[in-house]
C-alpha cells in the first residue's frame, strides 16, 4: 500500500496492481484486509496519468468482485469518487460502476454466497 501513495508513475501503478492481484489471488484474505485499499483508491483517484488511472480502476473492480460485502463497499467508494468531479475520478468511477453493477457480476457473487 505504501507504493500507491508514491509520486513515480510506475511505482504508484505497481502499488495498485498489487492490490488488484491480491484481490484475485489471495482467496483466504479477510475483507478487512481490503478496506484500507479502498481508502487509498479514493485518495489517489485524482491522478490522471493513464497507467495509474487504469491500475486504480483495476484494483477497485477486483476488490468489488470478491464478495457481496466488498462489492457494496467498492460501489460506495466509486460513487464518492464520481462525486469528487475530477476527470480521472469520473472515468474510474463510471467504468468500475458499470462492471460492479452488471448482471454478470451480480450472478457470480450470488453463486458464491
Amino acid at each position: 500500500m505504501e507504493w500507491s501513495s508514491r509520486e513515480e508513475e510506475f511505482v504508484k501503478r505497481a502499488g495498485f496492481a498489487l492490490m488488484a492481484a491480491l484481490a484475485v489471488h489471495d482467496k483466504k484474505a479477510e475483507d478487512e484486509r481490503f478496506l484500507p485499499f479502498l481508502s487509498a483508491i479514493e485518495m489517489e483517484s485524482y491522478d490522471d496519468r493513464n497507467y495509474v488511472r487504469k491500475a486504480v480502476n483495476w484494483a477497485l473492480r477486483n476488490i468489488g468482485k470478491r464478495n457481496t460485502a466488498l462489492n457494496a463497499s467498492a460501489i460506495a467508494c466509486a460513487e464518492r469518487i464520481r462525486a469528487e468531479g475530477t476527470k480521472s475520478g469520473r472515468w474510474i468511477a463510471s467504468d468500475a460502476l458499470r462492471e460492479l453493477r452488471s448482471d454478470t457480476v451480480k450472478r457470480r457473487l450470488a453463486k458464491h454466497k
